[in-house]
């Protein structure tokens, strides 16, 4: 059955989260409670939108995704911090994988012991540097017709099969990216010109606005399928950003500390500032730290450096030595810069020491002495 026309409720719904319905199906307002497949019922929109989106692109494995880093600390704690011997094999093993769910699932089979977040995570990151490498030559005008010329003649011998995503994998591009340029290619065939990207944009969240109802369905399972880009991928991140930001700030509440967040930062003047700053400093694993930014992402050599020169080192100008949580783990040679002021985690830390800590541990030898005398 084609997935355009799929009609499992978690397939639905997930669509219907991101006004992607499926091109035969019409529009249904958002629901305010989701049922997942397992009969739970999720009362946060928040959270359950984001594990229906998962699910739906990957399998319920992706799961892990939101569970895992609310339940670090537990016995089933996995270490996402990684050599870097393991990182390069991890990416090594990715250098020929598309972005599909298929295939991270092979990627899941190839290292049943690393986390499959971080396996994601470290996937996407390698495919996007690939596809910066060789998007250029998918956008040559001849290169551009030849595709869509190819896919009008395929759709129109199999106007029922995924041509266009079949397309996409063979030429090793990304679907998403794919159905944006034979989207944009046949709307020129349309209007006589490129079309506005609030129109293009729009066309590819919504698909049933697409006229041509064989192309629409196969923009919308290239959409689906593609674990990069696209419209559902961006708001799986956004989705997943936020959720480690909230997690953060649920965390720092747990342990009764004193912060201000981003958005009250803001409201003050700053213009570039970390996800907390706490208002009180504290102690991890012996460094003072001062402010706390939260990656919802793997941390690479190339993502680390950007976001040292662009961020971590501003911060630390800023507001003194800090705490980076990478939650989807990072290379752990990176992890080099503690002494000069930034710390690296692949969680919240448990063995926060505060100010009410520190004076309560000195006090205790000096009783003890008192006693003895």
């Amino acid at each position: 059955m084609s997935l355009a026309a799929d009609e499992r409720p978690e397939v639905q719904r997930a669509a219907t989260c991101l006004d992607l319905a499926p091109p035969s199906a019409a529009k249904q307002p958002i629901m305010e409670h989701y049922t997942q497949p397992d009969g739970q019922i999720y009362q946060s929109a928040r959270c359950s939108h984001k594990s229906l989106l998962f699910n739906f692109l990957a399998g319920s494995g992706y799961r892990e995704l939101f569970s895992s880093s609310r339940n670090r600390g537990s016995n089933s704690y996995l270490n996402m911090r990684l050599s870097r011997a393991e990182y390069k094999e991890i990416v090594r093993c990715t250098e020929q994988l598309r972005p599909t769910r298929q295939y991270m699932k092979m990627l899941k089979d190839k290292f049943p012991n690393h986390s499959q977040s971080t396996l994601l995570s470290i996937f996407s990151l390698e495919y996007q540097k690939r596809t910066k490498r060789t998007i250029s030559r998918h956008h040559a005008p001849d290169v551009i017709e030849s595709h869509y010329q190819r896919y009008l003649s395929e759709a129109r011998a199999h106007p029922t099969a995924p041509v266009l995503l079949e397309l996409a994998n063979e030429v090793d591009l990304s679907p998403a990216l794919m159905a944006r340029i034979i989207l944009e290619r046949f709307l020129q065939g349309l209007d006589g010109e490129m079309p506005s990207k609030t129109v293009l944009n729009g066309m590819l969240k919504e698909p049933s606005l697409i006229p041509d109802q064989i192309l629409a369905k196969n923009i919308y399972q290239c959409t689906i399928n593609d674990c990069c880009y696209g419209p559902l991928v961006d708001c799986i991140k956004h989705a997943i950003g936020q959720e480690h930001e909230v997690l953060l700030r649920d965390k720092l509440n747990e342990r009764n500390l004193s912060f201000l967040d981003e958005n009250q930062l803001r409201a003050m003047g700053y213009d570039k500032t970390p996800d907390i700053i706490l208002e009180v400093p504290v102690a991890v694993e012996g460094h003072i730290v001062h402010w706390i930014e939260s990656k919802a992402s793997f941390g690479d050599d190339h993502s680390h450096r950007t976001y040292l020169n662009e961020q971590f080192w501003s911060y630390w100008n800023r507001f003194g030595p800090g705490l980076v949580i990478y939650w989807y783990g990072f290379i752990g040679e990176l992890d080099c810069q503690r002494d000069r002021g930034i710390l690296l985690k692949d969680c919240f830390p448990t063995d926060i020491v505060t100010l009410c800590n520190a004076t309560q541990q000195h006090r205790l030898p000096e009783s003890q002495n008192r006693e003895k005398e």
